[in-house]
């Protein structure tokens, strides 16, 4: 009977193991980047989101050339104006001000564990003049992942 319960006592205490075992927060992983660490972070989101975009569009248009009475669905610009609220319009090619923006945003302790993407695109839509609706994105990512 001993030996039935030696694996399954094995199992439960990996298992705990595992769901105990805590992974670092997105604010504790910003804080230890350099700022050119940061920026080049920054930088690659934006190119990131861009060349999704992009390849989207692309893809769509493919998809629907030949038909002449396609119009493009409101789900489609919805997708594409989420997207472009993840790259700041008003910062040109400063992206130390949005890395500057994420350690502001990050030395709160009720934002830390929002994830970076989700406080670039805080920081974008708040730098793209819409301070109340970034206010409103930041108080849904709070309320989502709370510490």
């Amino acid at each position: 009977m001993k030996s039935h319960q030696t694996p399954i006592f094995c199992i439960w205490i990996l298992f705990v193991s595992i769901i105990s075992a805590q992974s670092e927060a997105p604010a504790d992983y910003w804080t230890k980047l350099s700022q050119g660490e940061k920026v080049a972070f920054v930088n690659g989101a934006y190119g990131g989101v861009a060349r999704m975009k992009l390849h989207h569009e692309k893809e769509v248009q493919k998809q629907y050339m030949s038909n002449p009475y396609w119009v493009q669905p409101y789900y489609i610009n919805r997708f594409y104006d989420i997207v472009d609220e993840h790259i700041s319009q008003g910062v040109t090619y400063d992206l130390n001000i949005v890395a500057g923006h994420i350690d502001a945003l990050y030395a709160n302790y009720d934002n830390r564990n929002i994830p970076l993407i989700e406080a670039i695109r805080i920081v974008s839509v708040a730098q793209d003049g819409e301070p109340q609706k970034a206010d409103l994105i930041l108080l849904r990512a709070q309320k989502k992942y709370t510490p």
